[in-house]
């Protein structure tokens, strides 16, 4: 949630700021503002509640002096509703100093009650100017922006990142971060700072992740970071590995589109360089290598898509490796008393890496002796950084709020874990392991084959613009697509959705089979020995008898379907345990196209933001 982008150099910092921000709408917000340190010295604020469009309106209509210096935000209410005044920026030190803020300050109501009885008033109703307020009383006494924030963020309670700039001291920015992300980007002559590396990576691949509960000064020549008690820290760049390119539509109709288009791309990215001569290489996961071949439970984290990514590892990690595994909502795990210790490894899984829920969930389990991995799409994310080792999936950026390519390289991830550890644990033979990694290198070219159905799909939905409920059975590794197939249609097209396990139809959900109701049944392949087909098969006449309209999600040859199917999506042939990463795409591009039909925002659905930072 929110997006922040600060910067000092030599170039006019409104564009920067803007572009910054641009960059960083898919995280979700409902208002912009930007704070800059014009030609004169003066600091100058610009603030409007809807999309960032409406603000560039006004500073089109009123142009502005611009600067070198400047703060620039995007924010997601929460303390106060999305209006001009609650937007950020919020000033200090009768308005020479400015603030933007991403987190929840929990103390702000007493730290507000403090400075109102010292004289202070407040225009907004957000917990972030009390931060402003806070700041701008010990600029007066230091004088100095840095020793301002060492001072203020001990008092402050809660995640945050703060960013400030002060018409004083021009060619300065400083931020702060505790449970919440910042990211440096290294230039020539100028620095930035973003709540992500999509907000400057058009100018600087070059990157510095801040740690928890860090300071950091930018100046035009040089950063300094520090602890919150002024004790220097030592920094680690690293190149950003995607392109600029890679965050724009490139002639797509919406990101999700693009997306989608890239999966067969995602998954063997997620592959290269860990596969060679029929065998899993995973050095990024060396200093944990004995705790994995020793471990006697492994607990998986996540929230929303990633969870249902980890149900399909749950199935993998058990076949292949012999090791049993749980599956845990990340907000609701450190809520209880789960049993874990010094053989347990958790594997938390976020796209973004910043998902606070899953941060604090790692945070509790290595607390509390247990191993942690991380899998994650972002590079210096902080769950990968707070974990012992960190497995990312390379996928590139995901700028569409709803998670698609991000999925099938976490399930990618997740079986070449599964297949590593078979093979640490010698619980899979050179044969079957040799199959399996096939299997798994010939998912690309079938999802591109999959994908030559968008067309089909796209028909499909648009005949369904004005369903208002649609149901989703799966067994075995299709339950959880039928989840992520529901989730995707809730996200994007607003109407009741739901996934179910098809055995349980007859313990319930089948009352809500009436005439006319859709249904999407990912259909297991009738090759497999063990195959749930036939029961699979059995449920559709339950329910076709019943009135319902199938759209059956079934492997190429399939034809025990046909009789029972009103619709049916081809995928090709695979294993079992692979045929989820194929059965997803049809539906995420049902979806996608469903929305589109009712003239949805596919990109940015209401009330959603890409990366949920706050708990």
């Amino acid at each position: 949630m929110c997006g922040i982008v600060g910067y000092v150099g030599n170039r006019p910092s409104l564009g920067v700021l803007i572009g910054g921000l641009r960059r960083l709408e898919y995280r979700g917000y409902d208002s912009a503002g930007v704070a800059m340190i014009d030609a004169g010295g003066r600091l100058s604020t610009h603030k409007r509640a809807g999309k960032l469009n409406v603000l560039t309106e006004e500073l089109t209509a009123s142009p502005i002096a611009d600067g070198t210096t400047g703060i620039g935000h995007t924010r997601w209410a929460t303390h106060g509703g999305p209006t001009d005044r609650n937007a950020h920026p919020h000033l200090g030190d009768d308005g020479k100093l400015a603030v933007i803020h991403n987190g929840i300050i929990e103390n702000f109501s007493a730290l507000k009650e403090e400075l109102v009885g010292e004289g202070f008033t407040f225009a907004s109703e957000t917990d972030t100017e009390v931060a402003a307020v806070l700041l701008g009383r010990e600029y007066r006494e230091t004088g100095d922006l840095t020793l301002a924030f060492r001072r203020v963020v001990g008092r402050l309670h809660g995640a945050f990142t703060l960013l400030a700039l002060h018409e004083d001291q021009p060619g300065v920015v400083v931020g702060a971060r505790r449970n919440s992300p910042l990211v440096i980007g290294l230039g020539e002559g100028e620095n930035f700072l973003g709540s992500d590396v999509a907000a400057f990576v058009e100018h600087t691949r070059r990157a510095v992740a801040i740690g928890q509960d860090q300071i950091v000064t930018i100046r035009p020549d040089a950063i300094e970071v520090t602890d919150f008690e002024g004790n220097a820290v030592e920094t680690h760049p690293f190149e950003i590995d995607w392109n600029p390119a890679a965050a724009d539509k490139g002639g797509w109709s919406s990101f999700m589109a693009k997306e989608i288009s890239e999966e067969p791309d995602a998954v063997a990215n997620t592959m290269r360089g860990r596969i060679a001569d029929g065998q899993v290489s995973l050095p990024e996961l060396d200093g944990v290598g004995s705790v994995l071949a020793d471990a006697d439970r492994v607990l998986i984290l996540a929230c929303g898509t990633a969870a249902y990514a980890g149900m399909l590892g749950k199935y993998a990690l058990e076949k292949w490796a012999g090791v049993p595994v749980d599956v845990e909502l990340s907000h609701e795990f450190r809520y209880r008393e789960p049993v874990i210790g010094p053989r347990t490894v958790v594997v938390s899984i976020s796209q973004s890496g910043e998902t606070m829920d899953t941060l604090m969930a790692v945070k509790y389990a290595r607390e509390r002796g247990a191993t942690t991995l991380s899998i994650c799409n972002t590079q210096g994310a902080t769950i990968a950084r707070e974990s012992d080792a960190a497995l990312y999936t390379h996928a590139g950026p995901e700028v569409a709020v709803a998670s698609t390519k991000a999925f099938v390289a976490q399930v990618t991830a997740l079986y070449l874990l599964a297949l590593h550890l078979a093979s640490v644990r010698s619980h899979l033979d050179e044969t079957q392991l040799r199959d399996a990694l096939d299997e798994l290198g010939a998912l690309p070219d079938k999802l591109r084959t999959v994908l030559e159905t968008a067309e089909e799909i796209q028909e499909l939905a648009r005949g369904m613009s004005d369903t208002r409920s649609v149901l989703f059975l799966g067994r075995h590794v299709g339950y959880p697509i039928a989840l992520e197939g529901a989730l995707k249609l809730k996200e994007l097209a607003y109407i009741h959705a739901e996934g179910f396990a098809a055995g349980e139809l007859k313990h319930g959900p089948i009352a809500l089979i009436e005439p006319g109701q859709r249904v999407f049944v990912v259909v297991p392949s009738p090759r497999d020995s063990n195959s749930l087909h036939p029961k699979v098969v059995s449920n559709i006449q339950e329910i076709r008898a019943r009135g319902a309209h199938i759209i059956a999600i079934a492997e190429q040859g399939d034809v025990a379907v046909l009789p029972f199917a009103d619709d049916v999506i081809r995928i090709p042939l695979t294993a079992a345990l692979f045929e989820p990463l194929l059965s997803v795409v049809p539906l995420q591009i049902f979806a996608m196209e469903l929305a589109a039909a009712k003239g949805l925002d596919v990109d940015q659905p209401r009330n959603l933001a890409k990366s949920v930072t706050v708990e």
